[in-house]
């Protein structure tokens, strides 16, 4: 037996001591952590206000009373109350989102999934606390007016990197590519939980125009691999691809993300120049691009106003180079020809 094959095997063992502690560290506080990529670009309808203590609905939306939230990319959010339409800025540390509405600047969300979103805060005067419950909406049922470009909208699936792994059907689900024997390459399988949580998600981008405008391109890898691409076009309706990344090798491209400092990036990269923001306004409309990465309990978003050139190969926004590497990469898994495209 070679000393590669003990190499090889030592180097597995490191790997499996590596990603168990990883595991271990994530959720292990136990509070409630939203995932910030649920919020960009969501619209929300007030519906009603607890009293947590008494557990007693105190004030619900009534015909004289339409509340609507809006979480742009660019950390701006949009209120509309009454006929009457607020602007302002926003952020989230942990679960505390800051955001201002009635003499309150704060709020914890308790619950944020697709559908509802829940927000709680305590009284100054310690009166108690209160829940504003809210339900998503999407844009033609909001009152917001519609930016000059926006993304399309996706609903975003959020992995729980902490739920318990079940052995799948399909043997790609889970497994690692292993040692050597005999000098060829074979596979163990791998718990779920066991693994650095990986998530990647890339949505919109290029120009809204042509012969057959593009309605969405989304493109998402979960952490076991599995790769999920969405084109819909105007004329050939919408297109979805469904193929396996090996675990390794998505490994070692979010390693790569992380070596071209995508955490250190700006969150939004945006017009600086008039030209810039004329372009947003005439055609073929620029479609913002966004991507989200998580790697363990690292997780960050990035929007492009615009992305790349456009056909008189003017670029109008300034972001890393990097991020193009990165964008690249991530079509080019999506585009392997060895899959079969689903028409729904």
């Amino acid at each position: 037996m070679s000393m590669t094959f003990f190499k090889r095997a030592i180097l597995l063992i490191a790997l499996f001591t590596a990603v168990n502690t990883s595991a271990q560290k994530e959720g292990e506080f136990g509070f409630f952590q939203p995932d910030e990529r649920l919020l960009i670009e969501s619209r929300w309808r007030y519906t009603y206000t607890l009293h947590t203590e008494s557990n007693t609905i105190i004030h619900k939306s009534k015909n004289n009373y339409d509340y609507y939230l809006y979480f742009r990319y660019d950390y701006s959010y949009q209120e509309f109350l009454n006929d009457r339409l607020n602007r302002g800025n926003w952020s989230l540390d942990g679960n505390t989102l800051f955001y201002s509405f009635k003499n309150v600047d704060k709020f914890e969300i308790v619950q944020l999934n697709k559908s509802v979103l829940i927000l709680e805060f305590t009284q100054r005067n310690s009166k108690g606390t209160y829940q504003y419950h809210f339900v998503k909406v999407d844009s033609k049922s909001s009152p917001f007016p519609k930016p000059d470009n926006e993304l399309p909208e996706v609903i975003v699936e959020a992995d729980n990197p902490n739920k318990p792994a079940t052995r799948p059907k399909k043997r790609k689900r889970g497994w690692l590519l292993s040692l050597f024997k005999r000098n060829k390459l074979r596979e163990i399988y791998v718990p779920e939980e066991t693994l650095t949580y990986i998530n990647i998600e890339l949505n919109g981008g290029g120009y809204y125009g042509g012969i057959d405008p593009v309605v969405k391109d989304f493109i998402m890898i979960k952490s076991d691999g599995r790769l999920i691409k969405e084109f819909q076009s105007v004329n050939h309706g919408l297109l979805v691809t469904k193929k396996y990344i090996p675990r390794l090798e998505l490994e070692m491209f979010a390693d790569y993300i992380v070596k071209q400092g995508f955490y250190d990036m700006e969150r939004v990269y945006d017009c600086t120049a008039s030209a810039c923001m004329k372009r947003k306004r005439h055609k073929p409309r620029p479609v913002p691009l966004r991507l989200s990465v998580a790697y363990g309990d690292r997780k960050k978003v990035i929007t492009l106003a615009i992305w790349g050139e456009d056909n008189l190969k003017t670029k109008y926004v300034d972001y890393p180079p990097a991020l193009d590497h990165i964008i690249d990469a991530i079509q080019k898994m999506a585009h392997r020809p060895d899959d079969p495209v689903v028409k729904k």
